[in-house]
């Protein structure tokens, strides 16, 4: 199954990346003057890091809420086995 979806990962990259190059070839050939095409592909490339950084920040954000859900879990966990076993005992 690791196989799979890392195989699946690598078509939505390559996807994603035929997508930009086809992207920057069209702007490229547009019928505009190249300072107004420099002028275009610096907005693009300013509006992808953009975006880029927020993903990036909403992933540290969502990986530092489970990270803290995992911890309260495992306290819980510990605290129904020490409970249990004062039953036991």
């Amino acid at each position: 199954m690791s196989n799979n979806s890392n195989g699946s990962g690598m078509v939505m990259m390559a996807f994603a990346l035929g997508a930009l190059t086809g992207a920057a070839v069209a702007l490229l050939y547009a019928p505009a003057t190249g300072e107004e095409t420099r002028r275009v592909l610096k907005d693009k490339a300013r509006a992808g890091r953009d975006k880029a950084e927020a993903v990036a920040r909403d992933g540290r954000e969502f990986l530092s809420r489970q990270r803290e859900n995992l911890g309260a879990a495992v306290e819980r966990g510990r605290e129904a086995f020490d409970e249990a076993r004062k039953e036991t005992l």
